[in-house]
């Protein structure tokens, strides 16, 4: 599996590391999750978006089809 190394300040580090440890992950884990959450995130807004766009000119595309 690839890897990436992710700098993080000493204060981002101690709050990346108290919030793993508050659930009992490591940090590897709280991180990899958390990035994955965001990009699944992004990709829902994104095809949020695009639906309503189709929708809001679906009658236009009729038109002009």
């Amino acid at each position: 599996m690839a890897g990436l190394n992710v700098r993080f300040s000493e204060e981002e580090l101690e709050a990346l590391r108290e919030r793993a440890a508050a659930e009992g992950r490591s940090m590897q884990a709280f991180a990899h999750d958390a990035v994955m959450a965001a990009i699944n995130e992004h990709s829902r807004l994104f095809k949020e978006a695009a639906e309503h766009v189709l929708k809001a000119s679906a009658e236009l595309n009729r038109r002009l089809a």
